[in-house]
């Protein structure tokens, strides 16, 4: 019986298929959410990058014969390298609204200087934005956002293989004008408790102007403390429709940044 024999060069050929989608996965899932987090060892990242390579592979239909050591092969790295870091930005972003929702929220609590170190980040951040984060990651796992995520990685090999052009100039315009739609986003999951805290601020100045003699740090503090936890309370209801909506205009965005790049 005659052994497989395998030469060099398809070996090469094998070798050299595989990379490139294990470049655009390695750089998705260290831009990501939750898989590029600090508490994730890079072994782990490697090994699921490694496996999700080899089940892309066969789906690229342009094969790619560039040498990955020449000067055209280190050009379609960047390139993978941005596609892959540009689709984990944009769901980083859903995240980074929920986490600055909390700090709004924190700051008109009055939590502000409550703080503590987020081990995805390695930053401090506000406890309530810490809260939000943790309930958003919880959402993100219970609607199947994990797998959404991996559906678009698989449809951008589809829109662009890597014999394809890079990214568009007007993807990365989409890409800055949809940041400050987040904004917009963490302003309006904010908004209900940063309301009535505000309108217990304003009645506390008015108390305070009208009877000086009260100590309003001593009162109002406590008051816009407790009345910030109860409209947190009665607001976890609607968070998880909100966190809905946003991680899905966050997917919707990073097809368009895909598709304009075509």
């Amino acid at each position: 019986m005659a052994l497989l024999e395998i030469s060099e060069g398809q070996l090469t050929a094998w070798l050299t298929g595989y990379f490139w989608p294990f470049v655009r996965i390695g750089a998705l899932l260290v831009a990501a959410p939750m898989f590029g987090a600090r508490t994730v060892p890079v072994r782990v990242r490697i090994t699921l990058a490694m496996l999700l390579a080899l089940v892309v592979y066969p789906l690229i239909d342009t094969p790619v014969d560039v040498d990955p050591l020449s000067l055209p092969g280190a050009a379609l790295v960047l390139r993978e390298i941005l596609i892959g870091v540009t689709l984990g930005f944009v769901l980083q972003m859903v995240f980074s609204a929920m986490a600055m929702a909390g700090e709004l929220v924190a700051l008109s609590m009055g939590l502000a200087f409550a703080s503590m170190v987020d081990p995805e980040r390695g930053g401090s951040v506000p406890l309530v934005g810490q809260y939000f984060v943790i309930f958003s990651t919880l959402l993100f796992l219970a609607m199947d956002g994990h797998l959404a995520l991996l559906a678009l990685l698989v449809d951008s090999f589809q829109v662009l293989p890597p014999a394809a052009g890079g990214l568009a100039g007007a993807g990365f315009q989409q890409l800055v004008s949809w940041g400050s739609d987040m904004f917009a986003s963490a302003v309006f999951v904010a908004l209900p408790a940063s309301a009535s805290l505000l309108v217990a601020n304003v009645s506390m100045g008015m108390i305070a102007r009208s009877a000086p003699q009260l100590n309003v740090f001593a009162v109002g503090f406590p008051m816009t403390l407790l009345l910030g936890l109860v409209v947190l309370t009665f607001s976890m209801p609607s968070l998880g429709a909100q966190f809905e909506e946003v991680l899905q205009a966050g997917l919707e965005h990073a097809r368009t940044v895909l598709g304009a790049a075509r």
